[in-house]
């Protein structure tokens, strides 16, 4: 067996949960909740988003995949809402639909955890988006179950946003952020804006090498729960506290809106001369249960952090 395959097959022991739990488990005394959060189901969750294939905003294929998600959280005990639109795009109007898990809790805050499932439309090869697309939402399902097992004190709402990526090549202030930005826009008309005390945005968070810097664009005393948690977990090696390039991402309406919001996002994805990030790279071989595991159980202790903060009262 190469030694590729090997690293598959070491994967595919990871993926049943009980390694992922043994490496991952020394410091939890200081947030022991977050040990529920198994990243084994949510790389078998991953497989199964990529085994759907490339899933672009409009697709039949994300059709499929939203479909199967919606058929998970449905077996939870979460309130599950569509929220589908049209969207104007250079290639035309497109369908597009965000989904949204409801957990309702003992006091009416709203914190959103969020991710994309769509994937990078590309015509010259085949993207799968394992990485980027497939992580986030694969890690909102497992969260789905966690938060469902549990009693809530604040009101978590899971949303799987559609249209993060731009439809042709290039990036725009136009053509990206499609769900996000209808999002927002539906809580501004309905007038629950006003709840949303925070937002946790996770992308690209399954790479096999994790290395999460602090986003800049990110509200500085969210980001700061997040990295403390992070390291009193022991996780301080994942989540370095050296800044990076500020990121447009799904999180910038909402921070442009004022609400305070956090972008846990891995860029340094392969090696630095080759990049996995929007190739045919971006695999299930290149992403990892264990890395799963760390930002679920980070996100996890970040929302017990939260229920206990001043600023949410």
């Amino acid at each position: 067996m190469s030694s590729r395959h090997k690293g598959c097959e070491v994967l595919r022991l990871l993926a049943c949960g009980v390694v992922v739990s043994l490496l991952v488990a020394p410091k939890f005394a200081a947030a022991a909740d977050g040990a529920t959060f198994n990243g084994g189901q949510a790389f078998d969750d991953l497989r199964r988003l990529v085994a759907f294939g490339p899933r672009p905003a409009g697709s039949p294929e994300l059709a499929a995949a939203r479909g199967w998600i919606l058929r998970q959280l449905r077996s939870t005990r979460a309130q599950v809402e569509e929220d589908s639109f049209r969207a104007r795009t250079p290639v035309g109007v497109l369908p597009m639909t965000n989904i949204v898990a409801k957990f309702p809790g003992t006091r009416p805050q709203v914190v959103i955890i969020s991710g994309h499932y769509d994937t990078k439309r590309f015509s010259d090869f085949r993207f799968v988006g394992a990485n980027d697309g497939g992580s986030s939402a694969a890690l909102l399902l497992e969260l789905a179950r966690v938060l469902s097992a549990r009693k809530n004190e604040l009101t978590y709402w899971l949303v799987f946003f559609d249209g993060e990526e731009s439809v042709p090549r290039e990036w725009s202030d136009a053509d990206s952020l499609y769900g996000s930005r209808h999002f927002l826009q539906k809580l501004i008309s309905n007038g629950e804006l006003g709840r949303v005390q925070a937002m946790i945005l996770v992308d690209m968070i399954g790479d096999a090498k994790l290395d999460i810097h602090r986003e800049d664009n990110s509200t500085p005393w969210l980001a700061d729960l997040v990295f403390q948690t992070a390291h009193q977990m022991g996780y301080g090696r994942y989540f370095p506290g050296d800044h990076q390039t500020p990121v447009e991402d799904d999180h910038m309406p909402f921070v442009n809106a004022g609400v305070s919001a956090v972008d846990l996002i891995d860029l340094d994805y392969g090696p630095e001369n080759h990049r996995y990030w929007h190739t045919a790279d971006d695999t299930l071989e290149h992403c990892s249960p264990l890395s799963l595991t760390i930002v679920g159980r980070v996100v996890v202790a970040t929302l017990g952090a939260l229920e206990k903060s001043p600023r949410l009262k």
